[in-house]
């Protein structure tokens, strides 16, 4: 997928609504999991993403700033996320409580 060429979100489309179950994606296009909920408001959102999770199931809650995500939509007006941390490196943050 080339993002490149994705619309990226603008700071008043970060509302959980748009957010939750969006697929967020590592280097070379790897997904690292999705959001499933957030927390807070304004520049202390945090979004928690399920990483480490195969058919669902064994998920680890882990929570980042929302601004610390790439957000923006496809062509198909799916909303998405990437980030240049590996899969294992945000696994290795410390689970959300």
């Amino acid at each position: 997928m080339d993002h490149s060429t994705h619309q990226p979100l603008d700071r008043s489309e970060l509302t959980e609504a748009n957010l939750v179950g969006a697929p967020i994606y590592g280097p070379e296009n790897t997904k690292i999991g999705s959001v499933s909920h957030m927390h807070g408001s304004d520049a202390n959102t945090q979004v928690i993403i399920d990483v480490g999770s195969f058919l669902g199931i064994g998920a680890r809650p882990i929570g980042l700033s929302v601004g610390e995500l790439n957000w923006m939509r496809d062509d198909n007006g799916n909303v998405h996320a990437t980030t240049s941390w590996t899969k294992e490196q945000i696994k290795a943050l410390p689970e959300h409580q």
